[in-house]
């Protein structure tokens, strides 16, 4: 399970399992509204799809942290385009290109993989441009070039080296 921040495009990766029920859901909210670190402690809403995993208890919940749940409309992925994108992106760039063994090396991807995409990876909808860069500035000229690898080359990135 997984949030994105629409502002920022922040992704921050709320719990993995291998059976998503409804009690792992309430755990996650739990979490997500959780003073001191949990992502939703400064957020008004939430945008939710149909899946009966959100269930009322999952809305009450939220609505007692001051979150309201928008539900999107039946069928129809365009009113959450930003989730949508994210997934294909994990899925395509990472999740379907490896095997994992464990829970653990899972999560460990989930997690490289959610700051590649907002410090490394390009975005089209913000003019191919980095959303929060962390590194140094990217390569726009012949100088030396330094290549940073994520999850064993999977991912890789191109700064400049210091001078």
């Amino acid at each position: 399970m997984y949030v994105i921040d629409l502002a920022t495009r922040r992704v921050a990766i709320v719990g993995t399992t291998r059976t998503p029920n409804e009690a792992f859901v309430l755990q996650a909210a739990r979490n997500l509204l959780d003073v001191t670190d949990g992502v939703l402690r400064t957020h008004r809403a939430l945008i939710i799809d149909r899946d009966a995993k959100f269930s009322k208890a999952f809305r009450t919940l939220l609505k007692r942290g001051g979150v309201t749940a928008v539900r999107t409309p039946p069928k129809s992925p365009n009113c959450n385009a930003y989730a949508e994108r994210f997934v294909r992106s994990i899925k395509e760039e990472c999740l379907g290109r490896m095997i994992f063994f464990d829970e653990a090396s899972l999560r460990r991807a989930l997690r490289e993989y959610a700051e590649y995409f907002i410090a490394e990876q390009l975005h089209q909808g913000v003019g191919n441009r980095v959303l929060q860069a962390r590194r140094g500035p990217r390569c726009t000229s012949l100088k030396a070039v330094t290549r940073v690898e994520r999850l064993g080359g999977l991912l890789t990135d191109y700064r400049e080296s210091a001078a």
